[in-house]
């Protein structure tokens, strides 16, 4: 049979398939982030290296959020999307020689931005001011819906003042529109920057959500300034490590937070126990180029409860950590595609992961030492007056600590600190036994005239009766 030719077959994407199916892979909350996460990369092309370094180099930038159930607005003083700039900015995907290298953004796949549009609404106007051109373009419900056009139209507009853009989209989709009007999402929603921003706004961007402006829920670590490295001295600080392994940065320090508690507190219920302690800054925290990516997790993700780690409980709420990974080239990250998650099977984040298990052995060792109420009691003396530190004030103070070379795949150095112990002397022994509650709840009454008194003062009162009664 000869062969012939039965013409090309189309292959080209389907619009379809960006503006319905792409969007089921992120929630809302996170594609909104995902426009934040535009603004900070804006500042990235605006600053240069050395002002980027700087400890709050992002001072003086803003980005406003709005909505209601009639329509969505983020705008920014970001410095705008340089025409120079628009395919990489607005074309479905990213071409790999066209990208934000050279600048710590996370952006790798080039959807972030069309997929938060086509998330929210049908209909989309974004106007940017930049550098070489101020122009605004529309994405029109025709334009969303049509399947042939792709190109979008683009006109020039009058340049303004402040540099930036802002991003209006109308004709919310329904589930959008119940979200923006409910509280329970709204405050759900300033969370999310509270803690996925923290670092960022920690650095001088003010984020503002209807008019009020996001307070960041930093991550601070117990450090101690004074005295110099020695046998006798044990200063309270954390574990330290730094690195650098093909083109990424890590820094990352675990310590407390506060002075640990004692197992009899650990131990009781956990709604008593919230009321004098919250949990809300234990765990590891990481981040990936200036965005929280996973924040006080406490799960076997950031080695909880593996090789040698106990499994999280309120006895560890002291216990806190942070990892910093920076790239100029985003896709050397060790994040997932929705930027909002770690890659757990990253060679470099699970080589990193077991310095964090090192890090956190020392600290959950230290607890178990000294857990007993006494001993807590007295450990609680080494805490007092260790002032607090943030990230980049942990990052100033490591420079002067002595760090030592490590070995092993991703060679760095770090500082492991010498915390204290308790005396070797046993002075206390701990007396540890069940009865039917009913038996308790008697012996409660007998001895208190009240059957509800916590077991373990029951059972100290019967031992102090008894010792009485003994010998000496």
């Amino acid at each position: 049979m000869i062969e012939k030719s039965l013409g090309p077959i189309p292959a080209n994407p389907v619009k379809s398939f960006f503006v319905h199916v792409l969007t089921r892979d992120i929630e809302l909350q996170d594609a909104i982030l995902d426009l934040l996460d535009n603004c900070v990369d804006g500042i990235q092309r605006v600053e240069t290296k050395r002002t980027l370094s700087k400890r709050e180099p992002y001072q003086g930038y803003w980005a406003k959020i709005d909505f209601s159930n009639q329509e969505f607005c983020i705008e920014d003083n970001c410095g705008g999307i340089p025409w120079g700039l628009h395919e990489y900015a607005f074309r479905m995907g990213r071409l790999r020689e066209v990208s934000d290298q050279g600048r710590r953004s996370i952006g790798t796949y080039g959807i972030g931005m069309k997929r938060a549009i086509f998330k929210i609404g049908k209909d989309c106007t974004i106007t940017t001011h930049a550098k070489d051109c101020s122009y605004r373009l529309r994405l029109s419900p025709e334009w969303m819906e049509g399947q042939e056009e792709w190109e979008i139209p683009a006109v020039e507009i009058a340049p303004a003042r402040t540099l930036g853009t802002r991003v209006r989209i109308k004709q919310l989709h329904l589930s959008v529109q119940k979200d923006f009007g409910s509280e329970s999402w709204e405050n759900t929603f300033r969370d999310a920057i509270a803690t996925r921003y923290a670092y960022i706004l920690g650095k001088g961007f003010q984020v503002n959500v209807k008019e009020r402006a996001i307070k960041p829920k930093s991550i601070h670590l117990l450090f101690s300034k004074g005295g110099i490295d020695s046998k006798k001295e044990h200063p309270i600080r954390p574990f330290i490590y730094e690195a650098r392994q093909n083109g990424v940065d890590v820094f990352l320090a675990v310590g407390f937070t506060r002075p640990i508690p004692s197992r009899d507190e650990a131990d009781q219920s956990q709604e008593n126990y919230k009321e004098r302690y919250s949990s809300a800054d234990a765990g590891w925290t990481v981040i990936c180029n200036d965005r929280t990516i996973v924040y006080c997790d406490k799960t076997s993700l950031t080695g909880w409860g593996i090789s040698g780690v106990p499994q999280y409980h309120f006895q560890f709420i002291a216990i806190s950590g942070i990892v910093v990974f920076s790239s100029e080239d985003a896709s050397l990250l060790p994040m997932t595609t929705t930027k909002r998650g770690i890659e757990a099977s990253s060679d470099l984040y699970l080589q990193i992961r077991d310095k964090m298990i090192e890090g956190m052995k020392i600290f959950t060792q230290y607890t178990n030492l000294w857990k007993s109420r006494d001993l807590a009691a007295e450990s609680r003396r080494h805490f007092r007056k260790i002032p607090m530190a943030s990230v980049p004030e942990i990052l100033q103070n490591a420079s002067r600590l002595t760090m030592v070379p490590t070995r092993g795949t991703v060679k760095g150095r770090q500082y492991k600190p010498t915390l204290p112990r308790p005396e070797k002397q046993k002075t206390h022994e701990r007396i540890t036994f069940l009865r039917p509650v009913k038996e308790v709840r008697r012996v409660s009454a007998y001895l208190f005239d009240s059957p509800d008194k916590q077991p373990s003062e029951v059972g100290e009162k019967c031992f102090d009766m008894i010792l009485k009664e003994a010998p000496k």
